[in-house]
């Protein structure tokens, strides 16, 4: 089989790519803090988002912390973005995209860190189901990202191989994640992050949202996956 009849897939990140939480989540991080009696700012918790929960506490409150209160930090969280699930809406586009990636004949991937529960959540408010290949949820990753657990857990959920994938966040985390795997990343602005930082970071096209990129898909990496590679002469 060559490169080209093998399958090819996009990894998609779910919260602040496909599903509007990343705000959600700074609230409820920065109230869960509040509650256990740290004061944090919004935006340097913002600025964790798509980390995950070990991660993120280690940005916002320090590696040398008191870490016997992570777990109630933690289910704290759980709790107070749990109250937001019922509110939960897919971002311009992104339900679109997903079926425009599978009509394609590209495998679908949710690449999410999320919980079992959570990501039902997720999926319901996505309603794309019938076009997903596979997903994956915080139990599929021994590290959170930026590290590459998540991702590599999605190219095999998919069957995929890292140079027949692209990867869609909208952190810097995830392109960090991509790129230790060598997987091109689109990024999109809606979870907050600027386009500066994005392309700093490695992403190699940044849109404003699932919309944006939709619109551009054949132009972009993910219609490269597509393309007949160019024809070579003797």
């Amino acid at each position: 089989m060559t490169a080209a009849e093998r399958p090819a897939g996009v990894l998609f990140d779910v919260d602040g790519t496909l599903v509007d939480t990343t705000y959600l989540h700074t609230t409820a991080w920065w109230s869960a803090l509040r509650q256990a009696g740290y004061d944090v700012p919004m935006a340097l918790i913002h600025r964790s988002i798509g980390m995950g929960a070990d991660k993120l506490l280690d940005h916002v409150l320090g590696a040398g912390r008191d870490r016997s209160r992570d777990a109630q930090l933690r289910a704290a969280h759980v709790a107070l973005y749990a109250e937001y699930w019922s509110r939960l809406r897919p971002l311009p586009g992104a339900p679109q995209l997903l079926r425009a990636c599978a009509a394609r004949a590209l495998r679908v991937v949710l690449a999410s860190s999320a919980s079992a529960t959570e990501l039902a959540a997720l999926r319901r408010v996505l309603d794309v189901d019938d076009v997903i290949t596979g997903a994956t949820s915080g139990s599929d990753a021994k590290e959170t990202k930026p590290e590459p657990d998540i991702v590599e857990a999605a190219l095999a959920a998919g069957g995929l191989s890292p140079d027949r994938a692209v990867f869609v966040g909208d952190s810097v985390w995830d392109v960090a994640a991509a790129g230790r795997l060598g997987i091109p990343c689109v990024a999109v602005t809606c979870g907050g992050t600027s386009r500066a930082e994005l392309v700093e970071a490695g992403a190699r096209a940044v849109y404003p949202d699932p919309a944006a990129l939709l619109a551009d898909l054949d132009a972009s990496p993910i219609g490269a996956l597509t393309r007949p590679a160019a024809a070579t002469h003797s």
